[in-house]
This record gives structure tokens, sequence and C-alpha cells, in this order.
């Protein structure tokens, strides 16, 4: 049995378990996204405490979707799930996005904009929620991108590398996954 506990943490952390079509039933959406990040509750021998703060910066560049959306984004989604279900306030869950490279795509604005993919559903709502995301201005410039093709709320950066640096300096950390 722990060998399954094992094996089903390092699928999900590698992002192969993604989908919730594929998920245990433990796994489930909400409270902060009903539609995006399904996460499965845990009991921990050390509770979060509510006014921990969780500023932590995910850098996305990939296009590799599980079930039509992309498994880097629904990680901040699973992000900010997980803590709240946990009993951290929303207002201390703090992620911020720094994409470059092919993700830079799921970050423009979809003409018409109903056929917007579910990815880029995703990020609107990440931006609903408050969720910084930061376009990589090398990556947007090579892939000649202008601000003006972005989606709303989403802030062009000199580079990724000038993104991660900022967050670092305001108290980000940067998560490995």
């Amino acid at each position: 049995m722990k060998l399954r506990a094992a094996l089903l943490c390092l699928s999900l952390m590698s992002g192969a378990g993604a989908s919730a079509q594929t998920l245990p039933d433990a796994f489930t959406y909400g409270p902060v996204f009903e539609e995006f990040g399904p996460s499965a509750p845990v009991e921990t021998a050390t509770p979060l405490p509510a006014d921990m703060e969780l500023k932590v910066a995910f850098d996305i560049s990939g296009t590799e979707e599980r079930g039509g959306v992309n498994r880097q984004f629904e990680t901040v989604a699973r992000f900010m799930n997980m803590h709240a279900r946990a009993g951290v306030a929303r207002e201390n869950i703090q992620p911020a996005i720094v994409v470059h490279g092919g993700a830079a795509d799921y970050l423009l604005q979809p003409v018409p904009a109903e056929d917007a993919s579910q990815t880029t559903r995703l990020v609107m709502a990440l931006i609903e929620e408050g969720v910084p995301i930061y376009l990589c201005g090398q990556s947007a410039a090579s892939h000649g991108i202008s601000a003006d093709d972005l989606l709303p709320g989403v802030q062009m950066s000199l580079s990724a590398m000038t993104a991660h640096a900022q967050l670092s300096r305001d108290g980000y950390s940067l998560n490995p996954f």
C-alpha cells in the first residue's frame, strides 16, 4: 500500500496524473477553482496555520496538455485549491507565474473569444483570482507578440530571468515542480 501511495505521489509530481479523468475519487475541485486543479485532502501531522503566507513563483514554458489543459498552469490551480482546502486563508496563498517559450501562446487573446482553449480559460480564471502573470519579453519578441496581443492582466517583463529576480526580491520562492 505504501508503494502504491508513493507511486501516486511521484506520478502527480511529474504531472502524469493531471487529468481529473484518471485520478482517484479523492481528487476533487475547489474551493478556489471549481473546474481546474483537482487535489486530494491529506491528513498531516502538522496542520497548516491559516495565517501561513505562501508566496511561490511558478515557471511555465511547456505546452504539454492533459485533458485539454496545460499541466503546468493547472499545477498553480491545484496549489491554490489544496492549500485553501487545508485551511490556509485564500489571501495568504499568493502564487505568481512567469511564462516563456512556447507557453506564451496561452496568454494571447483568442479571436473570437469563444474559441479560447481550456488553458486560456484557466489563465483567465487565475487572473480573476489575482494571480500575477508575467510574460518574458524576450520570448514575446522572438514570437512576434506585442503587449496588445495579451490577455488583459498579463504583464510584460523584460525577461523571465528579470521577473524571477524581482519576485525573489519580493519574497517569492521558486516552485521546483
